[in-house]
């Protein structure tokens, strides 16, 4: 058996594992969602990187997040200037439609994306040098290094809460207080979340910090009637 048929017939199992252990114990849940549609409360915009898993993170189930990842966790400008693109798509969505209470930007350390935006990519990645020119002005002007970089993750999360405030029923939503924007920054190798304090002006990590991000806000009531508190 080659090595690919060995991957697929693992990913076959897992299917199968879904299907018969955990979908059975959940299926009231599936069925619900189905007949009642989905109400997630958050956005959750995060980079594509394996490492960075949102329902781990956060502790959520089915239902409770509306999840869209990219390279880097970027939020192109709502004045098209990038040309379509579906994270644009998926925030007017959240808001409009799913009328989302929070927005998250999840960023996270050892980024590829920004290590990518100070060290070049492939020359046959013209898509990718584009995307990349989103992070442009997180970049410092410096050589690239582990703080360098560290640095810009968390400059780069700022920059898209700032370009999240350039969308109308964003800004909207905030001025009138039915919205919170949230930006975190995951450092993989703490296991920690460390959220922007809009206050302070910096990143706090959750251990320590009084809100998750730019708060305090009032709790709000998830699915099964457990109250989640900033």
């Amino acid at each position: 058996m080659t090595e690919g048929a060995a991957s697929a017939d693992e990913l076959l199992l897992r299917l199968r594992r879904f299907h018969s252990d955990y979908f059975p114990r959940h299926q009231q849940r599936f069925q619900d969602l189905v007949e009642q549609g989905q109400h997630p409360k958050t956005l959750f915009i995060g980079c594509s990187d394996s490492r960075l898993v949102p329902y781990l993170l956060t502790g959520t189930g089915p239902g409770e997040l509306f999840i869209v990842r990219n390279v880097g966790a970027f939020v192109p400008p709502y004045d098209g200037s990038h040309g379509l693109h579906g994270t644009t798509a998926a925030i007017e969505f959240a808001v409009l439609s799913l009328h989302v209470e929070r927005i998250i930007v999840c960023g996270h350390s050892h980024c590829g994306a920004i290590k990518a935006a100070y060290e070049g990519v492939p020359e046959e990645a013209v898509n990718l040098q584009a995307w990349l020119k989103l992070a442009a002005e997180a970049i410092l002007p410096v050589q690239s290094s582990p703080e360098a970089r560290y640095r810009s993750e968390q400059r780069a999360v700022v920059l898209q809460l700032e370009r999240l405030m350039d969308y109308p029923m964003v800004r909207r939503q905030v001025e009138s207080g039915q919205l919170t924007l949230h930006g975190w920054h995951y450092v993989i190798e703490q296991g920690e979340i460390h959220v922007f304090d809009a206050q302070q002006g910096d990143f706090v990590p959750a251990s320590l910090a009084s809100n998750s991000g730019t708060g305090p806000y009032q709790p709000y009531v998830e699915h099964d009637g457990q109250i989640l508190s900033d």
